[in-house]
């Protein structure tokens, strides 16, 4: 059988899965949590133009919590207890060769569980990367930033500092959160529910953007959800009650602009979301 339909097949019976079943199913999740964790695969990849979940990923990360029991682990001022595949994150026990093969920053503090893809000259400040996320080169997940289970976040990114970059592991076949490349998200700011980013993008300081967020593009008057445009430029705003003008406005996205990619390269963060 493919790796794929034995996690498939043993995805039927997931409520039959404990900690002692069968070593094929037991060695398999494990393989595909390495191939997580080496970049081999990732959960989401753009196909054809078009994100695409690979659900059997999901499948088996999620089986891998039925199939390992729960651990306590010591350190010098505290004390942990997570599941056994997991507690000791994808560095534990890692060399100054093995950090210098892997090629990214990591500073103390970060938290980065197994399962999870770092590319080459990333650099993670005192943050948390959850399993299943998939972080490319030259992207910075700044200070107590958060990537959650799955999200796929691009190249030469900044997730500033305190930001959050939603997880989506369950359903299975749930598109898990996506922030292209090159795109700049702003001071505690949120996006969540599998919301896509496109690439180049810039969001101000504060954004939130769910499934249910309106994503108001103010040139054309264009109401979307669930994706912002790539070379968007967007900040807070709100929409008032056309009906009843007296009662309280309703939070929004607002694109300000569009800029192609040769002004994206060229101009400043700061400049893209002045006026």
């Amino acid at each position: 059988m493919s790796i794929e339909n034995i996690i498939n097949e043993a995805w039927e019976k997931r409520d039959q899965i404990i900690p002692s079943s069968n070593e094929n199913l037991k060695n398999t999740v494990n393989q595909i949590i390495d191939d997580l964790d080496s970049g081999k695969v990732r959960v989401a990849e753009k196909i054809d133009g078009e994100w695409k979940t690979h659900q059997y990923l999901k499948k088996a990360i999620m089986l891998s919590f039925r199939m390992y029991p729960m651990e306590n682990l010591n350190g010098p001022y505290s004390s942990w207890y997570d599941k056994a595949h997991l507690l000791k994150g994808k560095t534990a026990g890692w060399t100054r060769e093995d950090h210098e093969k892997a090629g990214f920053r990591m500073v103390p503090n970060s938290p980065v569980r197994k399962g999870s893809f770092v590319g080459k000259n990333a650099v993670l400040m005192p943050c948390y990367v959850n399993i299943g996320a998939y972080i490319d080169e030259g992207t910075m997940i700044d200070t107590f930033a958060r990537a959650g289970s799955c999200c796929q976040i691009g190249k030469n990114c900044h997730i500033s500092a305190g930001s959050g970059v939603g997880g989506v592991l369950e359903p299975a076949q749930a598109l898990p959160t996506i922030i292209e490349d090159n795109v700049f998200l702003g001071a505690m700011s949120e996006v969540v529910e599998g919301v896509i980013v496109g690439e180049g993008s810039v969001l101000s300081m504060g954004m939130y953007i769910g499934q249910s967020t309106k994503i108001v593009d103010r040139k054309t008057g264009e109401i979307t959800y669930g994706k912002i445009p790539p070379y968007s430029v967007v900040v807070p705003g709100s929409l008032p009650n056309k009906n009843n003008p007296a009662t309280p406005s309703l939070y929004c996205a607002v694109i300000i602009k569009k800029v192609d990619e040769k002004t994206r390269s060229k101009t400043s963060v700061n400049d893209l979301l002045r006026e």
